[in-house]
This record gives C-alpha cells, structure tokens and sequence, in this order.
C-alpha cells in the first residue's frame, strides 16, 4: 500500500490531475482551473514530503500523523495532512520565489467554486489565469528537481512554456510600469503640477512601510532616494565569536566576552517602499525585476542567540 505522504505518489497524482486540467477539447475552463488547482495543492505536497513527511502532517493532540509520517506507527492509522493554507505558506518560505498570496488565489478560487455560489475561477480570464497559474507550479516542479515535460509530456509542455514566457513579460512590464509612474509622480511633486487628489494621499515612509521586522535603507530604483526594503523571514544566522585568548582571569573573560561577540542576521526581502516616489514593490518577484537585493543583513540580538537553551513548543 503507497503511504499517503509519499512524494513520489503525489507527484504522480499531480500528473493525472493536470492531465484532466489540460484536456481542454473535452472540459470547459472552469473544470480544468479546478483539476489545475488541486494539482497545485498536490505540488506543494510533494516539494515538502520530500524535504521530509512532516512538513505536511497535521498535528494532533496524540501525535498520530506525526508518528505515522516519521515512520514510528504503521497499519491503517489515518493520515491527515496539514490545510492548503499551511502548506502554500511553507512553500512560500521553503521554495523562493514561490509566492503564498498568489497561490492562495487559485486556492480561494477552487474553494469558492466547489463550495459557494460565487464565481470562483471565471472572476481572471483564462488567457491571465495560465500564466499565474503556472508561475507558482514550475517553481514547485523545480523544488522537487523535476521539469515541465516530465509533469505534461513533451507535446504539452510547449503550451506551458508559452504562458511561463508570457508571465514573465508582464511582472517586466508591471515593474516597468510601476517604476516609470513614480518617477512621474516625483516630478510632478517637484514641479508642483501633482493633481490635488494625488498630492492629498502622498504618504510619509512610516504609512508607505509595510512594517515588518527588519528592514534596510536602499537606493530608489525609481528615483535614487533612500528607499526602505523589508522582511520577516531570517534565512541565515551567522554568530561571530572573539579571537580566544587575550583576557586574564576567568571572571574577567566572562564578564566581558559577550561584548565582542556579534551576531548578523541575513532577511529575505519581501517588501520595498519609497517616501520620495511613493514606489511600492509588495512581492519578492517584483523587487528581482527591479534589480533589488532579495536579501540583506541586520544587527542581530546577541542575548537571543548566544548561550540561550533552544526552546521547544507543545505544537
């Protein structure tokens, strides 16, 4: 029997569903957005499961699916797996630049459809809702170092291709665009000829910041002011230590070490903000298409992470 959180198996369920997706002589878009969907969702299972089973194993309070991902219990104990929501926020740290809000879309598409009266997939047009579609899923395929053809078959995977090129072109000309207006806007400030209207929403840096937990001061790419680029997410901790040696006794090393000890945290860049153009760039794709860094370094705090016991949760 194929354990339900095997990667493999789920790779394979992804292929049949995506299959039905892109049989578009026999199904109308609404049924293939949906197959689409839940291929999706098989993806982010798959790219997870295999980094390790309990990335998707909901947890309980007897510990069951956790005890049957890592193998401890066998025989017909059920598998629940964690929602669509955990999952495509786990990507969305896991598998840069997989991007949680785009998914969630799609996700919210499908939910609507199967269990609203709501419109669900027909609200994006299906010439916009392939290239979207599949700018989250080839980045889930490239987690689990697979490629398109192995997932549609080499006479599909021209039609994927297509909507990947065409996806790309328009982050480049939404980037282009949003550049190209504040740096329009900031004329318009310094000229004074900015319509009322405009000028009565211009924001400060501190209503423009999406206040996230780091942040580092960075060059507009509209109009070279310093702009301020945020995240949450730390990807590195690196731990500076003193050369040994140089103090006399114990006490007195004790007591003063710490204070040549540095810590640097590396932040992964999801949000870029701009007082002087009012440039926004709200998603990591945009901030790549605009020639940002993804990532940069703060000052961490030293008490957090030298000489601190690990801590470990109930969940």
């Amino acid at each position: 029997m194929t354990r339900p959180f095997d990667h493999e198996a789920l790779w394979i369920k992804a292929k049949l569903f995506l299959n039905r997706a892109m049989d578009d002589d026999s199904r109308s878009f609404d049924e293939q957005a949906l197959w689409a969907a839940l291929a999706l969702e098989l993806l982010a299972k798959a790219a997870l499961a295999r980094v390790s089973p309990l990335l998707i194993a909901e947890p309980n309070e007897e510990g069951t699916n956790l005890l049957i991902a890592s193998g401890l219990v066998k025989g017909d104990a059920r598998f629940t797996s964690v929602r669509a929501k955990t999952l495509m926020a786990r990507c969305h740290k896991a598998f840069k630049p997989f991007d949680q809000a785009e998914a969630m879309k799609i996700i919210n598409g499908r939910n609507e459809y199967l269990h609203s009266s709501g419109a669900g997939f027909m609200a994006i047009p299906p010439h916009s809702w392939w290239p979207r579609y599949w700018a989250q899923a080839a980045i889930l395929v490239t987690a689990l170092d697979r490629d398109i053809e192995e997932l549609v078959g080499s006479d599909r995977e021209p039609t994927v291709t297509a909507h990947l090129e065409q996806n790309a072109k328009n982050l480049e000309q939404r980037t282009e665009a949003l550049i190209e207006r504040a740096k329009q806007r900031r004329q318009q400030w310094l000229d004074g000829t900015l319509p009322a209207k405009v000028a009565a929403e211009w924001k400060t840096g501190q209503y423009l910041s999406a206040t996230m937990s780091h942040s580092e001061t960075v060059a507009c790419p509209a109009c070279e002011s310093a702009g301020l680029l945020e995240g949450d997410e730390v990807v590195n901790v690196e731990i500076n230590y003193p050369p040994s040696g140089g103090y006399g006794l114990d006490e007195e090393y004790d007591s003063h070490y710490l204070d040549d000890v540095s810590v640097t945290l590396t932040i992964g860049a999801d949000y870029f903000s701009c007082a002087g153009c009012q440039l926004v760039l709200n998603s990591y794709d945009l901030i790549t298409q605009a020639g940002l860094d993804t990532e940069f370094d703060v000052d961490g705090d030293v008490d957090e992470y030298v000489g601190q016991e690990p801590e470990y949760g109930n969940d």
